[in-house]
């Protein structure tokens, strides 16, 4: 055990840090394994269990658990074995392109010209 009371401090932090990093890491491969193994049972409806894994992905890479770029592989993987394996994956919905109000453009106003002062 440290000695120094900020060292202390830390020592409980990580050890709360590692708790939460575990359980982040066992709901991930939980969702990642729930794919594969209905991919392996040849199951056409992958869609629901590949957006969750795709979504504890990126919970993951949010909370620093994994890196974004590993991320991105283990996706790509996942839906391109599904893809192999004959799934339709559904689009998406897209968002619309333009949410914000449109302003009407106003006419510029003439700067006023003051009135040089005598001396």
């Amino acid at each position: 055990m440290p000695i120094i009371k900020s060292a202390q401090k830390r020592a409980r932090t990580a050890k709360r840090a590692a708790i939460r990093n575990l359980k982040t890491k066992r709901d991930l491969k939980s969702a990642v394994k729930a794919v594969q193994s209905k991919l392996k049972s040849g199951s056409k409806t992958v869609s629901k269990e590949l957006s969750e894994a795709q979504s504890t992905l990126d919970k993951a890479v949010k909370k620093g658990v994994m890196h974004k770029n590993k991320a991105a592989r283990k996706k790509a993987q996942l839906s391109t074995a599904a893809k192999k394996a004959g799934v339709k994956l559904s689009p998406s919905p897209k968002k619309p392109a333009n949410t914000k109000p449109v302003k009407k453009p106003t006419a510029k106003k003439k700067p006023v010209k003051k009135a040089k002062a005598k001396k």
